[in-house]
């Protein structure tokens, strides 16, 4: 089985210099292999199929055979590393912690966790009073960008 550990410094290294950054990286038993990207500015197809060549260019099929997907993360995925929080501070989010699901704008973010600001119904108040919450990105089942057409 390819090492996950290889394929994440291949992408690191051709990643270097650039805003993108390696999200995820999975390796199935039978060497399927995905990788995810993501990038502040946003990750074009050149940025994948250049991903894809630096990859294919580590390995060696005659070695050992293997699969490979080179993708971006998508606009509505759960947030996976920490950097994707930092990118949307200021943006709307939904935040699924337990069985309560929190929509609001993304406020602060450190190293455990992350603030969101958001509007609650009070009893016996007619207007929503607005709320700030902490979630230690352990405790959540999710964070993703709040995309709304209007």
């Amino acid at each position: 089985m390819i090492e996950k550990k290889i394929i994440e410094d291949v992408v690191n290294a051709a990643l270097q210099g650039t805003d993108g950054y390696l999200v995820e990286v999975t390796v199935s038993k039978d060497n399927d292999i995905e990788v995810e990207i993501d990038s502040d500015s946003g990750v074009d197809i050149d940025t994948c199929v250049a991903i894809n060549n630096a990859i294919e260019n580590a390995l060696d099929r005659d070695v050992e055979d293997y699969s490979l997907q080179v993708g971006s993360s998508g606009l509505t995925s759960p947030f996976k590393v920490k950097r994707q929080y930092d990118r949307n501070v200021g943006n709307e989010v939904e935040v699924l912690s337990g069985s309560k699901k929190y929509v609001g704008e993304l406020k602060s973010v450190d190293d455990e966790t992350f603030t969101i600001e958001t509007e609650v119904k009070v009893k016996g108040e007619k207007k929503p009073q607005k709320q700030t919450l902490t979630f230690k990105y352990s405790e959540v089942k999710y964070t993703k960008y709040n995309l709304k057409f209007n």
